[in-house]
């Protein structure tokens, strides 16, 4: 890329598998893609962005733990000063655990809350203060299955799912109206990543078979919901296999 973009897509959670694929699209878009997760993955995170910068795209690594308020804050204010106005904003932390409630303690439950629901909320604040004094933008918010309901041992990923869900219905009403896109995505599904392929008992035939989610094809999605026209915008998205149970 020749020219440093106008505009940036912030990857709250861009791990290796669906948040380096968000990253990716954007950056294809003609984003300036800041890529941020904890920070002892920082060299990952570099690596990425090294690979997006090799791809002709524009990428900045910026760690930091998205549970702390005065580092989200600064992440964005680095962004805006920097590098290039907040036009996407992404939160995809998982926090996905699973443990029996009697087993469930209250550390766990905390920090589970704190990484899927509150850091999202951090997020979602800092990126309408940007984005409403310029009258557009788009946050984007990654559920799952927990999102709508809790399965057994999920006590505290379906806690926080629930409140990631709500935190977006009630910005989407806030700032809908102020031409800011909402929208809340539920992953309904294994998604073609390290964790499901160590678990996974025949991974390559389910990638083979579109049996399990790809990263690629989610971000496709992403870009879509930025890009929609607003007189039909979707808040809410459901993305799943064509052979998952619903």
């Amino acid at each position: 890329m020749t020219q440093k973009p106008e505009k940036s897509c912030v990857v709250i959670g861009a791990g290796d598998d669906t948040g380096a694929a968000i990253a990716r699209a954007f950056a294809r878009e003609g984003f300036s893609a800041c890529l941020s997760r904890r920070p002892r993955h920082a060299e990952a995170l570099e690596t990425l962005a090294q690979s997006i910068r090799a791809d002709g795209g524009d990428a900045h690594a910026l760690p930091m733990d998205a549970r702390d308020e005065s580092a989200m804050i600064a992440l964005f204010d680095k962004i805006e000063r920097d590098i290039a106005p907040v036009e996407v904003a992404v939160f995809n932390i998982g926090a996905n655990v699973n443990f029996a409630i009697e087993e469930t303690t209250t550390q766990v439950y905390k920090k589970v809350w704190e990484m899927a629901c509150f850091a999202g909320f951090l997020m979602g604040r800092e990126a309408a203060k940007v984005m409403t004094k310029r009258g557009h933008g788009t946050i984007i918010f990654t559920g799952a299955t927990a999102s709508i309901r809790g399965g057994i041992g999920y006590a505290a990923f379906a806690g926080a799912k629930h409140g990631l869900r709500a935190l977006a219905q009630s910005m989407a009403r806030e700032l809908g109206p102020k031409n800011i896109h909402v929208a809340h995505v539920i992953i309904d599904g294994a998604i073609d990543s390290d964790f499901i392929r160590k678990m996974h008992p025949d991974p390559d035939t389910a990638r083979r078979e579109d049996t399990i989610l790809s990263p690629d094809a989610i971000a496709q999605n992403y870009v879509w919901l930025h890009n929609q026209p607003r007189s039909a915008w979707t808040h809410e998205l459901d993305l799943r296999p064509w052979k998952e149970k619903w």
